[in-house]
């Protein structure tokens, strides 16, 4: 059975998603706010984090920033505020996805068993040494290590997982709605600038690489060699 941290300084939000999240069979803890929720990681193990971000005591992207420190679970975080800024913020600082309050309950728990089943999965099946080198871009598929001229490049673990899918298709067109459904896992529904904000990201992280991914009109982007 996966377990489920659940950290949000509301009653309610917090009765909601274990009445939901119990149904679809998972095991769930809650936590009152980051600094609680820091002291229960450092304790216990879980498959996946939904955090709110506006608590008292230490707010959820300081939570985030800690809990990253020591363990790699999935996070996805709650928030009032749907502004750029902040899925920028978030992301940056290792969660795996951003619902926007008010939400939808059944929506959240498709966006948690995607992220569970995606992670889960990946550690299944030893992966096979695999790794691309393209001038000074070096990518290590297995060891989920991007260097560029011998220095590592920290990304985001989106970063990762959209960074990967794209080189492992490189050369073709890959439509916003194929990126989106084979990184993130679910049908997309909501604010596609989701994908862009992770593009934006991806671009800073690879420096003078960025050129390689290639924004399609209409359609998507494309990793290219140029």
């Amino acid at each position: 059975m996966s377990k489920i941290l659940v950290v949000d300084d509301e009653f309610r939000i917090r009765q909601i998603i274990r009445k939901y999240a119990e149904f679809e069979g998972y095991e769930v803890e809650e936590a009152v706010d980051g600094m609680q929720a820091i002291e229960v990681c450092r304790k216990n193990s879980f498959d996946l984090i939904i955090m709110d971000v506006m608590m008292p005591e230490l707010d959820g992207f300081s939570a985030c920033r800690e809990i990253r420190k020591f363990c790699d679970t999935p996070i996805i975080m709650l928030s009032a505020r749907g502004e750029e800024y902040d899925k920028i913020h978030g992301f940056e600082l290792g969660s795996d996805d951003y619902v926007v309050k008010p939400f939808s309950p059944k929506e959240l728990m498709m966006r948690v068993n995607a992220v569970i089943k995606r992670t889960g999965s990946s550690s299944e099946t030893e992966p096979k040494k695999e790794v691309f080198k393209y001038q000074g871009l070096e990518v290590d598929f297995s060891a989920r290590i991007v260097t560029i001229d011998g220095k590592r490049i920290e990304m985001t673990p989106k970063e990762y997982d959209l960074f990967f899918y794209m080189v492992k298709n490189r050369g073709l067109a890959l439509t916003r709605e194929s990126l989106i459904s084979e990184v993130w896992g679910y049908d997309f529904f909501g604010d596609e600038r989701t994908l862009d904000t992770h593009i934006k990201l991806l671009r800073r992280s690879l420096g003078e690489y960025s050129r390689c991914i290639v924004t399609l009109r209409g359609v998507g982007y494309r990793f290219e060699t140029l």
